[in-house]
């Protein structure tokens, strides 16, 4: 099984962590992103969206984190683990994947992508600018209290369990101070965040424990 990814992609290493945790080697092949690898034309013909990650497995080909992350976990685990037979339990976590795509991909993805990659904020190469940063830092801060709420009566996000609804919401979460989005104000996400990287074989990506890492003046 090959995973395509760029080692300093949020939505890689969604998959590289859920496949660490349960255990599942991968084939990564490490596309240069600076040098524009995901568009090439052998890339293309994996995915002809140009992104990364991309799961290659035989004949299945998956081109979206979330799309991998609900298959390695309904094939390599108890599927009442990391997703869930019940179809109650699956709708819960699909509305968390939901909410990865959009608020924080909106909020906490946006700016640390402008504040720390100086470059285009979405696969749509849109530029960035002061005004898309400050809005993405608002509607950062608004996902933010959003999981501090939710998180204040319960240690995960669905079903009362670590599951992928965790996984796909946990990297850029915990990345905000990379954009430049604090996460003093929010004890519970704070929380979370040390409970997640507690699991056994948990594994980092740069900027977690360094925000300023990449910061480029």
């Amino acid at each position: 099984m090959k995973l395509y990814s760029y080692n300093e992609s949020g939505n890689s290493y969604k998959v590289r962590l859920l496949a660490a945790l349960l255990k599942v080697d991968l084939e990564i092949v490490e596309l240069d992103y600076f040098s524009d690898e995901q568009h090439s034309e052998k890339f293309l013909k994996i995915n002809p969206k140009g992104e990364v990650p991309a799961l290659v497995d035989g004949d299945i080909v998956l081109t979206d984190s979330a799309a991998i992350l609900v298959y390695l976990a309904g094939k390599y685990s108890d599927k009442n683990t990391w997703w869930s037979e019940d179809l109650v339990e699956q709708a819960k976590i699909v509305d968390w994947l939901a909410f990865a795509a959009s608020w924080v991909q909106f909020g906490v993805f946006t700016a640390r992508a402008i504040l720390s990659f100086k470059g285009p904020y979405n696969g749509l190469g849109l530029e960035s600018t002061e005004q898309t940063f400050k809005e993405a830092k608002i509607r950062g801060h608004k996902s933010l209290a959003i999981l501090d709420g939710v998180l204040k009566d319960r240690e995960w996000l669905a079903n009362n369990r670590p599951t992928i609804a965790d996984i796909a919401v946990f990297v850029y979460v915990a990345l905000a101070p990379m954009g430049d989005i604090s996460l003093e104000p929010y004890p519970n996400v704070r929380a979370w965040i040390e409970r997640i990287k507690d699991l056994p074989n948990f594994i980092k990506i740069d900027g977690l424990d360094d925000p300023l890492y990449r910061r480029v003046s």
